[in-house]
């Protein structure tokens, strides 16, 4: 099992994630782009919804996949970290099934991957996750679903998806963002894990926010993780 302090301690001694500051920083920072939240967010929360999603609680047995180690910083357009910020992540497992009654693949599902995950930003903005690089879903280039969250209200619902994968530009809902660099920004490198035995990889996804974090009076940023976006209307394809 690998705990909260661990993972930030891999962060920063590994170079998982990094952080800029500075003038030029808010001056060159881009707004992520929303993509849609699919039909297929939790319709049941795991038990364990920590940032592991390798290991479900005290099991033995590890998820299928390519190990990945996925960090970022969060920031507004001003450059300020959103610190204490709820971040979510949810994703198909390595035969494409989702963690919802309705999207799990005819060939079965993963009982060992987690499939969703949380995590609460540190001082600086910055988040970790352990989890597997994703595969290609049916009409879908492999992506991540992630969320941000603050008082209770969703902030930014996106996704990630691979670098160079020959998916991406197939993709409609990739290449329904009409920006291209607002686009681009939602590709990620996963590269491999210095001096990993096991093959591991690492993978940074930074994100910013198109408004400025809002704190109390203690510093913090108040709430709990919002409910997810319904779109009642027509919702697009997964």
């Amino acid at each position: 099992m690998i705990d909260r302090r661990s993972l930030l301690q891999l962060a920063t001694a590994g170079g998982l994630s990094h952080t800029v500051v500075g003038r030029s920083l808010a001056e060159s920072l881009r707004e992520t782009p929303r993509m849609t939240e699919g039909p297929f967010y939790p319709d049941r929360l795991p038990l364990d919804t920590d940032n592991d999603l390798l290991i479900i609680n005290d099991s033995i047995s590890p998820a299928v996949g390519e190990i990945t180690y996925l960090s970022g910083t969060i920031r507004d357009l001003a450059g300020q970290p959103l610190r204490h910020a709820f971040i979510e992540i949810w994703q198909v497992d390595h035969t494409g099934s989702y963690l919802h009654s309705r999207g799990r693949s005819r060939d079965g599902h993963d009982p060992h991957f987690q499939g969703y995950g949380r995590f609460l930003t540190d001082s600086t903005g910055r988040y970790l996750f352990r989890t597997i690089k994703p595969v290609p879903y049916p009409g879908r280039a492999p992506h991540i679903h992630v969320a941000v969250s603050r008082n209770g209200r969703r902030l930014l619902t996106t996704q990630l998806l691979i670098q160079g994968h020959p998916m991406n530009e197939r993709d409609g809902l990739y290449r329904g963002i009409p920006d291209r660099a607002a686009r681009e920004s939602l590709l990620v490198d996963f590269r491999p894990l210095a001096e990993s035995k096991l093959g591991e990889l690492q993978a940074n996804f930074d994100i910013v926010l198109g408004q400025t974090a809002f704190e109390d009076e203690q510093g913090t940023l108040r709430g709990g993780i919002a409910p997810a976006e319904r779109q009642r209307a027509s919702r697009p394809k997964r």
